[in-house]
């Protein structure tokens, strides 16, 4: 999981924009099951670990330049007894592809996942957080309610 400090330099860079997390930043050492899709976490919906496995595999396809974890409005570092901590808390996961909305809604098995499948995104929305869209890609947001 990213750490407090790398967030925070993150968010210099983004002009206080919440960065695009990759999968091993948002998902590695994380077991808050709440963090992501917490409304379908006691509803079936796989746990981390499984969501975590599931993109990592998706991110090696030849047809997906990159994944990224976009971050909720109720990220924050906390203070506590022994210092600050990042409570981090996912909104959607971010597609940069050159495949068809079916084809990444079958291949990430958005049932599975218990999401409402996936919507292009205007890349001019987050602009200071992507990584490069390269020709011929665009960026899906798989998306839960």
């Amino acid at each position: 999981m990213i750490s407090v400090e790398e967030f925070k330099n993150r968010i210099d860079e983004t002009g206080d924009d919440f960065p695009l997390l990759t999968l091993a930043e948002f998902f590695d050492g994380n077991d808050d099951e709440y963090s992501i899709a917490p409304n379908q976490a006691d509803e079936g919906r796989p746990q981390l670990f499984e969501i975590y496995e599931r993109f990592k595999a998706l991110e090696n396809d030849e047809n997906i330049a990159w994944i990224r974890v976009s971050l909720h409005d109720d990220t924050e570092i906390t203070e506590n007894d022994d210092g600050e901590e990042l409570m981090l808390y996912g909104d959607s996961i971010l597609i940069c592809t050159c495949l068809k909305d079916e084809e990444i809604e079958a291949l990430a098995d958005c049932e599975w996942l218990q999401s409402g499948g996936v919507s292009e995104l205007d890349p001019g929305e987050y602009i200071n957080c992507y990584p490069e869209i390269p020709s011929g890609y665009r960026c899906l947001s798989l998306e839960w309610d």
